[in-house]
């Protein structure tokens, strides 16, 4: 029973915890149209993150498009 706990902790300690920065940089190279599918598919993402980058990210680029057409038109 020992040995399964020990084991089991070595593998959890392997995989890399996603962090929210590593979600930023996944989104920002998927909406640029960089990102390779062997990264996608290995990528571990929390979804969480996820949803919360991608708004932000769509909040950003809308604000920025309206700051840049104000300053054309204006």
């Amino acid at each position: 029973m020992e040995g399964v706990a020990q084991k089991h902790s070595v593998q959890d300690d392997d995989r890399k915890r996603p962090s929210f920065l590593d979600t930023v940089k996944t989104v920002l190279a998927g909406a640029a149209g960089i990102r390779r599918k062997s990264d996608h598919e290995r990528a571990p993402l929390n979804p969480v993150h996820l949803v919360a980058a991608a708004l932000i990210f769509a909040v950003l680029f809308i604000f920025t498009l309206l700051t840049i057409v104000k300053i054309v038109l204006g």
